[in-house]
């Protein structure tokens, strides 16, 4: 029996948020996905990021997301996307997240300044449910199209370009 995968376009993109955490010397949080599976030379790394939950505010869930993925509580946004950014999930991959309703993500990004020390950072326990990350350290930021998956790298280009200027022309 084939098994059969839903046309994208007849999918939307789930709501999220993005989080681009930068630390005092302007090096970028990055975190190894605990569910990831090494595809194309991985394994990946990605700033932290999550859905919208149904009427909520993007920075609430910015914030939200953040403390969930992370335990930071030690940041403020100090600005965001003006326009939603979106990218496609690889055709292997649709029909299998978020329950087969999405063809990708459409997201609104956040650059958040960590105001706290490294030691807040709290990924959780490995293998625990609710753990996203296995890893975790501060990246240069020109280095981050070159670690994120292969699928992510054109939101991760604009979002550099759109962060450029808070991160003094890198």
């Amino acid at each position: 029996m084939t098994e059969r995968h839903p046309d994208p376009a007849t999918l939307g993109y789930r709501p999220c948020v993005g989080m681009m955490v930068l630390n005092s010397s302007n090096q970028v949080w990055v975190g190894q996905r605990a569910d990831s599976v090494p595809e194309g030379g991985g394994p990946w790394w990605q700033m932290p990021q999550g859905g919208i939950d149904p009427d909520e505010d993007p920075r609430a869930a910015a914030v939200r997301e953040l403390r969930e993925e992370t335990a930071i509580r030690n940041a403020e946004i100090i600005a965001e996307t003006p326009e939603w950014l979106t990218y496609d999930l690889p055709d292997h991959l649709i029909g299998k997240m978020w329950g087969g309703r999405y063809r990708g993500q459409k997201q609104k990004w956040f650059a958040v300044r960590f105001l706290g020390s490294d030691d807040e950072i709290d990924i959780g326990k490995p293998g625990l449910p609710t753990t996203e990350f296995i890893d975790w350290h501060w990246c240069a930021p020109e280095k981050l199209p070159t670690v994120i998956i292969p699928f992510k790298r054109a939101v991760y280009t604009e979002v550099l370009r759109i962060f450029r200027p808070i991160l003094g022309g890198q």
